[in-house]
């Protein structure tokens, strides 16, 4: 008995592959999109709104709208945080101005200083929301 795998004939392969994508293209409970215009706008400070995109186990995927002139206070972090600013430009304390596709990691258990906008922005976090013990204002 000859046991060798070998590839099935072209026309197989092909059916394989095209029912394998449609199973994928058919995966909702497998990803997940939501629109600009989709999702709902929370106030979350004065001058900023909150879209939570997703959370799992005390970790938020969101998006922060701060008008021209908002701040975030002062903050220790949880778990890690990582902000992407989408557009607009932020300063993060004194030292750190991150504007449109710049990134910024704030590790656990670290304190975040003021971050403020003169411009507005729009920025994607991934960590936890502070909370108000964690607030230091």
């Amino acid at each position: 008995m000859d046991l060798t795998l070998r590839p099935p004939p072209p026309a197989r392969a092909r059916a394989m592959r095209h029912r394998l994508l449609a199973r994928v293209a058919d995966a909702d409970a497998t990803h997940l999109t939501i629109d600009a215009q989709d999702g709902e706008w929370q106030p979350f400070l004065p001058g900023v709104r909150i879209k939570v995109l997703r959370e799992q186990a005390g970790v938020l995927s969101y998006l922060l709208e701060l008008q021209p002139g908002a701040s975030l206070p002062p903050h220790r972090h949880r778990v890690d945080e990582e902000c992407v600013v989408v557009s607009g430009r932020i300063r993060v304390g004194t030292q750190h101005a991150v504007q449109s596709g710049g990134y910024h990691l704030a590790h656990a258990g670290a304190l975040h200083a003021q971050v403020h906008t003169d411009t507005g922005a729009l920025i994607f976090l991934r960590g936890a929301i502070p909370g108000f013990d964690d607030l230091l204002e």
